[in-house]
């Protein structure tokens, strides 16, 4: 299996694949200014909650952009259930790839994916060409709680850094940070227990699959990593750019 097959896994019963909560989202959707009208983009959308919440709290239409088929697929099917089909399009592939409208959107916003551009900085690059003047930016992102984290671990996650460097890159592309909302550890906690969650459901409902194996090893690699790194060394925060120059 590759990443994404594990993914599709573990993510089965949840809607929101990050850290935080839909009362956070809505809050991100009040910082950015969204209202009646307003047309968004959200690169690495999974399936398309903040989307879904900020259409039927703030009334937006817009676009999501995803790699992964079964996530356009569910998000899809999300949005006709929910009555949104016309005013929120799922484009599914390399958020890197797709070619919008530059200056089209009232906000543009990336929710724990910035490994869409492969790191912070250049998705403020890429994603600034996307608003409007005057346009905010949101993005979703893991940070390095303290300077001293173990050489091993550090040097595995090279695109996660100290947030002083995230408030710099901000500044040298023409933002300032207007707000953060921040993720407890108990929402990561809840992020993680929930991606454990649906790989034992799967693993309950498939005693002979020839991959069970992969996913086993996954499902302990991943708890380890979070017991014995991230949830010591790791903080995750949705971060409001607003544009200066």
């Amino acid at each position: 299996m590759d990443f994404f097959d594990f993914k599709n896994i573990a993510e089965r019963n949840m809607e929101i694949v990050n850290p935080t909560t839909p009362e956070k989202l809505l809050e991100v959707g009040r910082l950015l200014g969204l209202a009646e009208g307003d047309r968004v983009i959200d690169f690495g959308c999974g399936y398309a909650e903040a989307l879904v919440l900020w259409a039927e709290n703030f009334g937006i239409s817009g676009v999501g952009v995803d790699v992964r088929p079964a996530a356009c697929e569910r998000a899809e099917q999300k949005l006709h259930g929910r009555g949104l089909s016309d005013r929120i399009e799922i484009v599914c592939g390399k958020g890197a790839d797709y070619a919008f409208e530059e200056g089209s959107f009232d906000a543009a916003t990336c929710i724990g994916a910035t490994f869409v551009w492969r790191g912070f900085l250049p998705s403020v690059r890429a994603m600034k060409r996307a608003i409007r003047p005057g346009g905010r930016l949101a993005i979703g992102e893991a940070y390095w709680l303290s300077d001293d984290v173990p050489h091993e671990y550090a040097t595995s996650e090279p695109e996660i850094h100290q947030e002083h460097r995230l408030l710099e890159w901000t500044r040298e592309e023409g933002f300032d940070v207007e707000a953060v909302v921040r993720a407890t550890t108990g929402e990561w906690d809840h992020y993680e227990s929930g991606n454990w969650r649906g790989l034992l459901a799967w693993l309950g409902e498939n005693p002979d699959h020839p991959e069970r194996r992969e996913v086993i090893d996954h499902l302990r690699e991943s708890q380890d990593e979070y017991f014995r790194y991230t949830r010591s060394w790791v903080g995750w925060a949705m971060y409001v750019l607003l544009p200066t120059e």
